[in-house]
């Protein structure tokens, strides 16, 4: 992980939206590790189990007592929104709350739209009240769309993205650029590649090839295998994040990483290597000590054949240097994860 964090002033108060999710909640922890209050805000809604968000919850309240302040609400209620911060104050924003996946948005658009979109405005106008020293916020790699230049460069055009999921990301960046340049709101967008490690998330492909090889069902491929993922493990990913809160870009006219030369920056954050998914495969199964059975399906849509971050920009301004190879990370989930489950 990168050190690069450390540098900041402890004590000040960070808010963290999305705060009992799995990116979100090792955020909160790692700020509370070093001395900084969090206020967290999650829905605790039921794309996935709740039971495993209100775990993660009780661990954080568990570890940092008075530390952590946590209020159940939906960031895309304004007036409830505004009406639960009242009591608080806050120097910083860590906006990692959305409505995460690719395919759940060809089902259930709204739920992008009323999280990704209206919340995400509602965040950005939380900023501006307050006005926070910085606002890091959560894009997603998913821009880039079907891109067949690799690795994916944050110069690079994301005018096409291939989901609804996708989309709204790419829309947050786009408001988040106005908010920069109308109210020089000091801004960092960070587009995660593929996240995994304990405490993940179950409607990722980590936590489904490993529930099905551990209890002898087969294993979905799509493509046929022939996919390739950034796989970026979490202590890297809160690294990073880390060391871009403590870094607000300037407003100085200076061009930021993403183009902007207003106080917006954007990143890739992954661990800039990709995987080929069958690769991915042979690690869990060596992990699981149990071989899966294959069950080789055609391209979904939505999805993308490879992802491949570009962190050069990442690297120059803040030293992060991912430092877990899926060899050193896949075995620390699965670990988690049957200790968790009992599989």
């Amino acid at each position: 992980m990168s050190t690069a964090h450390v540098f900041a002033a402890s004590g000040s108060t960070v808010l963290v939206t999305g705060a009992a999710g799995f990116i979100g909640a090792a955020v909160a922890e790692a700020l509370m590790d070093r001395g900084q209050p969090v206020i967290g805000i999650d829905n605790l809604n039921d794309y996935y189990p709740t039971s495993l968000k209100r775990a993660r919850l009780e661990g954080l309240a568990a570890r940092h007592g008075n530390l952590f302040h946590f209020q159940e609400l939906d960031f895309s209620d304004m007036p409830a929104l505004e009406k639960a911060l009242v009591p608080f104050t806050f120097d910083s924003i860590v906006h990692l709350g959305a409505q995460a996946g690719v395919r759940y948005s060809l089902e259930n658009p709204h739920a992008y739209v009323a999280s990704n979109l209206a919340g995400h405005v509602n965040m950005l106008e939380i900023a501006r009240a307050r006005q926070v020293a910085h606002m890091v916020y959560a894009s997603s790699s998913s821009v880039y769309g079907g891109n067949a230049k690799l690795p994916f460069a944050v110069e690079d055009r994301a005018d096409h993205p291939v989901s609804l999921y996708a989309a709204t990301k790419k829309a947050d960046e786009l408001m988040s650029e106005t908010y920069a340049h109308l109210f020089r709101l000091p801004l960092t967008g960070l587009r995660f590649f593929t996240v995994y490690g304990p405490w993940g998330r179950p409607d990722m492909a980590m936590w489904k090839f490993a529930e099905r090889i551990l209890s002898g069902r087969p294993i979905d491929v799509y493509n046929h295998g022939e996919m390739s993922r950034d796989f970026t493990y979490i202590d890297d990913i809160v690294g990073g994040v880390l060391a871009c809160l403590d870094r607000p870009p300037a407003d100085d006219g200076e061009e930021k990483a993403g183009g902007s030369v207003k106080p917006h920056a954007l990143y890739n954050i992954g661990n800039h290597k990709s995987e080929h998914l069958l690769r991915l495969i042979e690690v869990l199964e060596d992990a699981c000590g149990r071989k899966a059975q294959r069950n080789l399906l055609p391209m979904q849509p939505g999805d993308v054949h490879a992802t491949y971050a570009d962190i050069t920009a990442l690297t120059r301004d803040t030293g992060y240097a991912p430092s877990t190879p899926i060899e050193v990370g896949v075995p620390r989930f699965v670990d988690w994860f049957r200790g968790y489950t009992g599989l």
